[in-house]
């Protein structure tokens, strides 16, 4: 869209090989960084950047269009009635919602139903796309899939074909999948980034709060993450995440959500909410 506006194709390629592929995306960086990528100086990254603004507004916008923009905001159910009303209504899109908790307290097992659920029909609480799953621990069981998409009486084999999955073992893999990610989000109908977890990797060779801050700041669609124990990623995680959802093991089989932080859902807990397959 910005070639339309004078932007020489081999400059889009440039932001592209960067992992920038939406104005949106395109805006989530400093100039300082835009200068960065080779081939851009910085008399056509300000034209990069007043030809981004004409196409998508970043500026003030009236009460009520920010409401209305709200109201294309998706709910994916998380297949459990109690949990989706502590939610208002599930996970939502256009956001990062953050899991912590125990080992065995739900998170994964969670994550792998929104992995069908996400790719129901809007009319029965789905967000009717696509599943991205990043995975630094080897959790993602493909087998796990099929009773949860038999339960919903869809075609395991169609669910599993439209998520696609990759094990990242180092942060700089997990930040070159989340590159090449997307470009694939930008051209086919994700609703949905899954990451389990997102803080692994980062403990052991994470070196500066800035590259964290930068890698989650554009959530595109919805992203849903879990990480053992605590909140992840200490203040940088905390004010990129819009939902913090805490998980921990309730009595005999059950589990329990507590709504830890939530800018519109009051602090609230669902009890027994999931099978305890985490």
């Amino acid at each position: 869209m910005v070639i339309a506006q004078g932007i020489n194709a081999g400059d889009v390629k440039k932001l592209q090989d960067a992992g920038i592929h939406t104005c949106n995306g395109l805006m989530m960086h400093t100039k300082k960084n835009l200068t960065g990528i080779k081939g851009l100086s910085e008399a056509k990254v300000d034209k990069i950047c007043e030809a981004a603004e004409k196409i998508v507004n970043f500026g003030y916008m009236t009460g009520s269009d920010a409401l209305l923009k709200r109201k294309s905001v998706v709910r994916i159910t998380t297949g459990c009635q109690a949990l989706d009303d502590l939610l208002g209504g599930g996970i939502e899109t256009s956001a990062i919602t953050e899991a912590f908790g125990e080992f065995r307290s739900g998170k994964t097992q969670l994550a792998h139903t929104l992995c069908v659920t996400t790719q129901l029909p809007t009319n029965m609480k789905g967000g009717n796309g696509k599943v991205a799953y990043i995975d630094t621990e080897g959790t993602f069981r493909p087998d796990r899939i099929v009773p949860i998409a038999e339960r919903f009486g869809m075609d395991p084999g169609a669910v599993l074909d439209n998520i696609i999955y990759a094990r990242a073992y180092t942060y700089e893999h997990q930040y070159n999948l989340l590159l090449g990610l997307a470009a694939k989000m930008s051209e086919e109908p994700f609703r949905i980034l899954i990451v389990d977890s997102v803080i692994a990797l980062f403990r052991v060779d994470f070196t500066g709060r800035g590259e964290l801050a930068d890698l989650i700041a554009d959530p595109g669609g919805g992203m849903f993450i879990s990480d053992p124990k605590k909140p992840a990623g200490g203040h940088v995680l905390a004010h990129a995440a819009t939902i913090r959802l805490s998980f921990r093991k309730g009595k005999g089989e059950q589990r329990v959500c507590k709504v830890f932080d939530a800018p519109n859902l009051p602090e609230a807990e669902a009890i027994s909410f999931l099978n305890p397959l985490d």
